[in-house]
């Protein structure tokens, strides 16, 4: 397999799909290692990014200067004689932590993962503690609580997350991990991203034991925020949702009620019309069809919306778009700093880089953001999985609360651990 770090501009990016086989995507995954790597994968590619020749210089608060910093950042790179460098790495849902964003030592491509029908590693069995937060009466009521302000006409829509801590007997694979994850929904998008040991990077909640160790950053994302290549833009916002069925007749039943659905079909068309007019002012045009699909991932149908556009000014980079539409209404809420507020008081924890972005972004202004669901935060023989649901008029506390538990699964099932719920 050839690894070249000066593989990276767009047209390069067609070549090197051609030039490796769908083997080799596998290769990529298995090549990963924590603690030294990054992982991508999309229906664009498949990317490896390996070591750190620098991490970009942190916004201790606020995104507003993000892009621009980035930007800065990826000139000098050039001028240090990378043809086109990248940055990788993940950006928080708040603004109390710093975005994570390095310049990979080398960079490695190849096909999508979707372009192959592989066998996902067998779960092994993994014994273990898990404790809920907030617990399920409490997160009900939470929920409970929201509604009442909705009533009174303060909010639309708030995303309410909750987490599940899970301490292991042994370190957690996740190598193994990761590649389930991948396998299991390849037409998706899998990270992997190293985060910055605890505390290094303002984290102020103590859930790992180890402070001194670095953290994984792992999941499936089924949604993506923004794309950008060349002038083309193209996002997939996704609200609304319902669990899979074992039984294909239930299953279809529940893709047509997801379909049908008015309090769904409301909450989709908030976060579509969320994402259009952040995106409206950045393009010269703009597609965003009237209804949206259902989608379908291994554990979820997602009602979901393919906006698509050319930039106005082709100086805007992915990163630009990216810190432009987050967070959208699909992990916060409307309005959204009232939103925020509402999940700063009823989540009795920090979400740090859950419902954040994660993805890549090069000195040309291409790249992909994700945002950050399905997600897990590995730390040794710790774990920490997150799961939201959007919550409106019309919602029902015990509904949101399996909304959640279907979306852990996905993480759930990859270690083996899908009776846990």
């Amino acid at each position: 397999m050839t690894i070249d770090s000066d593989i990276d501009t767009p047209g390069d990016l067609d070549e090197i799909g051609k030039l490796l086989a769908a083997d080799d995507a596998t290769r990529l995954l298995e090549a990963y290692e924590p603690g030294s790597s990054f992982f991508f994968s999309s229906a664009r590619a498949t990317m490896l990014a390996r070591g750190v020749d620098a991490t970009v210089p942190k916004i201790e608060c606020g995104r507003s200067g993000l892009s621009g910093r980035v930007a800065q950042f990826l000139t000098g790179a050039r001028d240090f004689g990378r043809r086109n460098p990248l940055v990788v790495g993940a950006v928080p849902f708040g603004e109390n932590l710093p975005a994570h964003l390095v310049l990979p030592r080398e960079v490695v491509r190849a096909a999508p993962l979707n372009v192959m029908v592989p066998g996902a590693c067998a779960p092994r069995p993994l014994s273990c503690r898990m404790r809920q937060v907030p617990a399920p009466e409490e997160y009900e009521r939470g929920v409970a609580r929201v509604l009442r302000r909705m009533r009174e006409g303060e909010l639309s829509k708030v995303v309410l997350a909750r987490s599940l801590e899970l301490s292991a007997d042994e370190p957690i694979d996740v190598r193994r991990l990761l590649r389930n994850l991948a396998l299991k929904d390849p037409g998706g998008y899998t990270f992997a991203v190293d985060l910055p040991a605890r505390g290094e990077d303002g984290t102020r909640d103590s859930f790992g034991p180890h402070p001194e160790l670095r953290r994984t950053f792992a999941g499936a994302s089924p949604e993506l925020l923004v794309s950008r290549r060349g002038v083309s833009v193209r996002s997939n916002p996704m609200a609304g949702s319902r669990p899979r069925s074992a039984d294909p007749l239930e299953d279809r039943r529940r893709a047509e009620e997801l379909e049908g659905s008015e309090k769904d079909l409301r909450e989709h068309a908030a976060v579509v019309e969320a994402v259009a007019d952040a995106l409206r002012p950045l393009c010269t045009t703009l597609r965003v069809p009237r209804r949206p699909s259902v989608v379908a991932t291994a554990a979820m149908w997602h009602l979901a919306t393919e906006i698509t556009g050319e930039l106005r000014d082709p100086d805007t980079s992915s990163l630009d778009l990216a810190v432009a539409l987050h967070p959208t209404p699909a992990v916060c809420g409307t309005p959204t700093a009232q939103a925020g507020r509402a999940i700063t008081e009823n989540e009795p924890f920090d979400r740090g880089y859950y419902a954040g972005v994660v993805g890549w972004c090069d000195a040309a202004g291409d790249g992909e953001w994700v945002v950050a669901i399905r997600c897990a935060e590995v730390e040794d023989d710790s774990l920490r999985l997150y799961a939201g649901a959007g919550v409106v008029a019309g919602s029902e506390p015990a509904d949101e609360l399996a909304e959640t538990s279907a979306k852990f699964r996905t993480a759930l099932t990859a270690m083996g651990l899908d009776h846990a719920l």
